[in-house]
């Protein structure tokens, strides 16, 4: 059976992430969303997600390019001399690694992002990490056991085929590095009970999931539980990647041929916790 869920990245992050989340669900094929709880428009991420109840909204742990939960005097080997996380992440992961005193201010922030989620009173339907961050061992660590306290019981770990790719568009992302401990992440989390999906799409075409990549997908996509990852937006904002189409993204969610495509295809659509 071919069971999909469809995530934007970065909710909270600007009212322009919110507004596409919202178009993109109501209109659209979008049914999760992962809130940065330290975002720039985090209280209006909130107020959309109220009234969209079968929205399923998790966790997206920020640990770099971002706002910290935590005051900036209580992590300070993982923040910059402005207070906000650090923008290199290979120094950081070394760091945090390394060093006892980062992997305690570590815990300390995932355990208060995971707070500051439980806080929202909204049902936590997944955990990822911003630019998947949690493939560090320490960090996929670090979220697991802040995450059995706070309800986590589904995740994601970007094991991307590249099969569908070639076949889409000729991408030939080659050997990645990245799938390498994104298997092993997928293999940790699932011994700890958690939902993983069998497999992730948007790590190559990140902030280039076009509708023509969207619908090439929907239409070979394989069997088991599956992950589209987006990131949609209705205009640039402030924090926003350089070179991302986010409109283009957004349109990929609401084109009619896609939610078609998943209604010929019987394609079971819904949220992390729907199929817990």
């Amino acid at each position: 059976m071919k069971r999909l869920i469809i995530t934007a990245d970065d909710f909270g992050a600007s009212v322009e992430v919110n507004e596409a989340v919202e178009q993109a669900h109501r209109n659209g094929i979008l049914t999760a969303a992962s809130l940065m709880v330290a975002g720039d428009a985090v209280e209006d991420a909130l107020a959309r997600a109220r009234a969209m109840p079968a929205l399923g909204v998790g966790l997206h742990v920020v640990l770099v390019e971002g706002r910290p939960v935590l005051p900036p005097e209580r992590i300070p080997a993982l923040v910059d001399t402005d207070g906000m996380f650090r923008t290199d992440m290979a120094r950081a992961g070394v760091m945090i690694f390394t060093s006892p005193a980062a992997r305690r201010q570590l815990a300390a922030e995932v355990d208060a992002q995971f707070a500051a989620f439980a806080a929202t009173g909204l049902p936590l339907d997944h955990v990822n990490a911003h630019k998947h961050f949690h493939l560090h061992p320490t960090i996929a660590g670090a979220i697991l056991k802040a995450g059995r306290r706070h309800g986590m019981r589904s995740a994601r770990a970007p094991v991307e085929p590249r099969g569908p790719l070639r076949a889409i568009d000729g991408t030939n992302t080659g050997p990645r590095i990245e799938t390498a401990w994104a298997r092993l992440v997928r293999a940790r989390m699932r011994r700890a009970g958690m939902v993983v999906p069998d497999q992730v799409f948007g790590l190559a075409w990140s902030g280039a999931m076009t509708a023509e990549r969207m619908n090439g997908l929907l239409e070979r996509l394989p069997d088991g539980l599956t992950e589209i990852y987006t990131h949609p937006a209705t205009g640039s904002y402030r924090g926003a990647a350089s070179g991302y189409d986010y409109r283009g993204e957004l349109a990929a969610l609401i084109d009619p041929l896609a939610k078609a495509v998943i209604t010929r295809d019987s394609i079971a659509l819904g949220r992390f916790t729907d199929f817990v």
